[in-house]
């Protein structure tokens, strides 16, 4: 974010975006000595509020007009999917019926490799493209979250990442989390974390 960018450089302080969006042009002046540097951030701090209001008002529009199934439920007892997550993935797969097994809906969200393996050895890839980028996307950002608060899948995310790049370990997760979510809007059950990073 740049004014947690413009913060850091000037002030050799971090702050979180939860600080950051309480802010006032008072207090932002406070934080800066320079009066060019405190516009700069009064500035960038004005239109990241304009635009959390914009959001506000479009996610309010939606939850207005969809017809929500009991999925939707079943999707908010996972770490790391709130309310537009759960919305997300529940219009972007439609009816879980179509996905007969877990392993299609996996690849569906872009979760599974697509490395091709001849004896053993890469003989290539496939279609890195196939599939729904927005559940790729809902994914990704749920295992961010899940792996802030939830210490189960912080673990399992830990162990990855200490057996390869930070990307693949995230990837790891929100297929996990992929798969978890495919019983959870086929049979509408609770999520259960043991179940799924056992």
């Amino acid at each position: 974010m740049s004014v947690q960018n413009l913060l850091t450089r000037n002030t050799g302080q971090a702050m979180r975006g939860n600080q950051i969006k309480p802010l006032t042009p008072e207090t932002v002046s406070e934080l800066v000595a320079s009066p060019e540097q405190a516009l700069a951030l009064q500035v960038t701090v004005a239109v990241l509020q304009h635009l959390t209001e914009q959001i506000t008002c479009v996610e309010r529009a939606v939850h207005a007009r969809v017809k929500l199934r009991p999925a939707f439920q079943a999707l908010l007892t996972v770490p790391g999917i709130g309310q537009t997550l759960a919305l997300t993935i529940m219009l972007e797969t439609g009816e879980i019926a179509r996905f007969p097994t877990v392993g299609q809906f996996a690849s569906y969200c872009r979760c599974v490799g697509s490395t091709k393996l001849s004896n053993g050895k890469r003989k290539g890839q496939g279609n890195t493209k196939n599939g729904n980028k927005y559940l790729a996307w809902a994914f990704v950002e749920a295992a961010h979250f899940a792996i802030r608060y939830e210490p189960q899948i912080a673990q399992f995310y830990h162990r990855k990442r200490a057996k390869t790049k930070v990307v693949v370990a995230r990837k790891a997760v929100a297929h996990k989390l992929a798969r978890a979510c495919y019983y959870l809007m086929r049979d509408t059950v609770p999520f259960e974390v043991t179940r799924a990073f056992a």
